[in-house]
């Protein structure tokens, strides 16, 4: 399993925008195979900081999930709303191996 690990890095007025796309993307990628998490936005602390996490059974299969999403129109609707509203204004995505025991 790989999970996915997202540190983002917002407009803190455009927090609301930032749920809405967090919204779109937690469906799709569970429609491709994965298990999203969730998104975690700020509440207290740094205001323009949030992240999401979302895992799938192999780096492989994330591959197969991150190259169809180029070609879904939903998935484009979800980053074309991120460009549109400016609510991202950076990313990091880091790649972990969970333990469970």
């Amino acid at each position: 399993m790989i999970t996915v690990h997202l540190r983002y890095v917002i407009d803190p007025y455009k927090v609301d925008d930032f749920e809405e796309y967090g919204r779109m993307w937690i469906p799709l990628v569970n429609r491709f195979g994965g298990t999203h998490h969730g998104y975690f936005l700020p509440s207290e602390g740094a205001n323009n900081i949030a992240y999401a996490l979302f895992s799938f059974p192999s780096m492989a299969k994330y591959e197969t999930y991150r190259q169809a999403s180029f070609d879904d129109a939903d998935c484009r609707v979800a980053w074309e709303h991120s460009q549109r509203t400016r609510c991202i204004l950076s990313f990091e995505r880091t790649f972990l191996r969970p333990v469970f025991e």
